[in-house]
């Protein structure tokens, strides 16, 4: 196995219910501007470790440990990533998977067979389905960046591949969840949930306000919003969620 993560070893917040550490994959099939892992996204992450390194630390850990998170970038593009889960699995440990859902092909694979599959889902609504193709390389000036994202720009659909990978997740029976960021500027507005309740069930569907820093397009980390109107941007969103008849979740 040959796949590079950075480790974080102890985490409190990231799998419900559970104190877990979390995996994060370099490199991404998105490109979202407002994205504050930079290095994880362009694969330049400090700090990146052996998988087989991490393996070493959650078995050494693993009477204090309840999950393993998978995290990103964006795990789902690791073509071994249905034996990282198995080898997780036989520790015995429980396993998030955090994606993004445009690869529900890797869903499919994981999802057939019990061993590979994850015991938690946290899949990304950024925006309307229809708008994943405004995630382009038009907003980008970092050099690496750019030349992932010129890759990306030729894939037709994400907003297509986000709706299966939703379907696949909703008959999965596998517990999970949904994340939408209030994004400021009036970047995402009640049009954009209102096109993304329907991927969504009865699952939380959490809302949580951006945050600038380390931004893949550093012109979003000067358009954070005073806590205030972050926070009352938030809370709408998750209360049109609930009109909408979804489990809209803004956390303290």
């Amino acid at each position: 196995m040959t796949a590079k993560i950075v480790i974080q070893k102890t985490s409190l917040v990231d799998f419900p219910g559970r104190v877990s550490s979390v995996f994060f994959f370099p490199g991404c099939n998105l490109c979202c501007p407002w994205c504050h892992n930079r290095d994880l996204v362009t694969g330049e992450a400090l700090g990146l470790k052996g998988i087989e390194d991490g393996f070493s630390h959650i078995k050494k850990r693993r009477e204090v440990l309840g999950g393993v998170v998978l995290s990103g970038g964006e795990p789902c593009l690791q073509n071994e990533l249905p034996d990282f889960i198995a080898e997780i699995k036989k520790i015995p440990l429980a396993v998030k998977l955090d994606t993004n859902g445009m690869v529900p092909a890797m869903l499919e694979k994981l999802f057939a067979r019990k061993e590979t599959s994850p015991d938690y889902i946290s899949l990304d609504l950024k925006i309307a389905p229809a708008r994943y193709k405004e995630i382009s390389p038009g907003f980008f000036s970092h050099k690496g960046t750019m030349a992932q994202c010129e890759k990306n720009k030729q894939k037709k659909n994400l907003g297509d591949k986000l709706i299966e990978s939703a379907a696949l997740i909703r008959k999965s029976c596998i517990a999970h969840e949904y994340r939408t960021l209030a994004l400021p500027s009036g970047f995402i507005t009640d049009s954009d949930i209102e096109a993304l309740a329907p991927l969504a069930d009865n699952s939380p569907w959490y809302f949580r306000p951006f945050r600038g820093g380390n931004s893949i397009d550093p012109a979003w980390d000067s358009l954070e919003e005073n806590p205030g109107m972050a926070k009352a941007h938030t809370l709408a969103f998750a209360k049109k969620a609930r009109e909408l008849g979804k489990n809209g979740i803004c956390p303290d």
